[in-house]
C-alpha cells in the first residue's frame, strides 16, 4: 500500500509535508507508512485517499490476497 500512496502523492506533486499537512497526520507517519514500516487504519486510509483524490481501492491495488 505504501508504494501505492508514494506513487498517487508524486502524480499529485506534492511533498510527504504537505500531504501529511492535507490529512492531519505527521510527516515522518507518512514517510513510514510509505516505506512499510508502520501499519495504518482504515480512517487513516480514507483521509489519505480524499486526500489525494482517489478512490480507496487505488491504494490497495496489486496486493496480495
Amino acid at each position: 500500500m505504501g508504494e501505492n500512496i508514494r506513487r498517487a502523492r508524486k502524480t499529485k506533486g506534492l511533498s510527504q509535508e504537505a500531504l501529511a499537512e492535507e490529512c492531519e497526520l505527521h510527516r515522518t507517519y507518512v514517510g513510514a507508512i510509505e516505506r512499510g514500516e508502520r501499519n495504518i487504519t482504515f480512517l487513516k486510509i480514507l483521509a489519505v485517499a480524499k486526500s489525494l483524490g482517489v478512490r480507496v481501492a487505488v491504494l490497495f491495488e496489486g496486493l496480495e490476497k
